[in-house]
């Protein structure tokens, strides 16, 4: 049976932004983040500008469609969620139909921007999609769906690295592990927005499977990351600049992990420490940068 749109106000393309959260830049933003940081380290600071341009328009258009899919899967469940009820598909503002199609076209840019690439660097694109696609579905049947989106997220890390050098060696490992380890920080945070919500509907999250122990959790992901992080450094011989940035990240993931032991947090203070962690993505990657100067 074929669903109508609601009647909404504004413009087709405007809901089709929202749709795929270009008006949040933030969520984009923090998934090129570990792209970036591949693709220079691999480089040794100095990767082809065309390859840069690759790995950029591929996380925005992987990110696309990964959006379009997530809220394809929650389309019945983001309406009874604060968060996420105003979005397209769940406000009925565009149909599935539409969704599906923005979702396609998304999904076959990121597949014609994976062509680019060499042959071991496409392969780990296709191998991300399936895991990409069961994100949303994981939140249902598994109790710690943040893993999944985690190992989504790390995909980034072995594609751009494997671009430039065809092979994964240690050091990609390495950055992978402090990819996935600093995504589970960051999205539990994100996830205790919605732990009553999603208690209330039946939906996991590792913010609920921790429990009372999540800022812990938190703590213990952002350290292993801090720990992978150095070992990189020490391993691909970054200077200074490397170690003033992981530095000053290590202060603002304290800083964050102390403002979470606090008894009553301002609902809209996870979304902003979320944000905060875009920030000290980026702070990292120009020490990267820098630091083989």
């Amino acid at each position: 049976m074929l669903e109508t749109p609601k009647t909404n106000q504004k413009p087709l393309w405007l809901v089709i932004i929202h749709l795929l959260r270009w008006h949040k830049p933030e969520g984009r933003l923090i998934l090129m983040i570990p792209a970036l940081w591949a693709v220079f380290l691999a480089a040794e600071g100095k990767p082809p500008v065309p390859l840069v341009g690759v790995i950029i328009l591929g996380s925005i258009a992987t990110s696309a469609a990964g959006c379009v899919v997530n809220d394809l899967w929650d389309r019945d469940i983001d309406p009874q969620v604060e968060r996420t009820r105003d979005r397209p598909l769940a406000s009925r503002a565009l149909s599935i139909q539409v969704g599906i199609f923005v979702g396609i076209v998304a999904l076959a840019c990121a597949a014609v921007i994976a062509f680019y690439l060499n042959p071991l660097s496409f392969w780990l694109s296709v191998a991300a999609v399936p895991v990409i696609a069961l994100y949303p579905g994981a939140k249902r049947v598994f109790p710690v769906p943040q893993l999944v989106l985690s190992i989504a997220w790390g995909f980034a890390v072995l594609i751009s690295w494997s671009a430039v050098t065809a092979n994964i060696t240690t050091p990609t490992w390495l950055l992978w592990g402090a990819t996935v380890l600093w995504t589970l920080g960051f999205d539990t945070i994100y996830a205790m927005s919605d732990r009553q919500d999603d208690q209330r509907i039946g939906i996991n999250s590792s913010a609920l499977f921790f429990g009372k122990y999540a800022p812990t959790a938190i703590a213990i992901f952002f350290i292993g990351t801090i720990i992978l992080l150095a070992g990189l450094g020490l391993l691909v011989h970054l200077n200074t600049p490397f170690w003033i940035s992981l530095i000053l990240a290590t202060i603002g993931w304290i800083w964050q992990i102390i403002r979470l032991q606090q008894p009553r947090i301002p609902h809209p203070a996870y979304g902003e420490m979320f944000r905060q962690n875009v920030w000290i993505g980026f702070l990292i990657l120009a020490g990267m940068i820098i630091g083989y100067l």
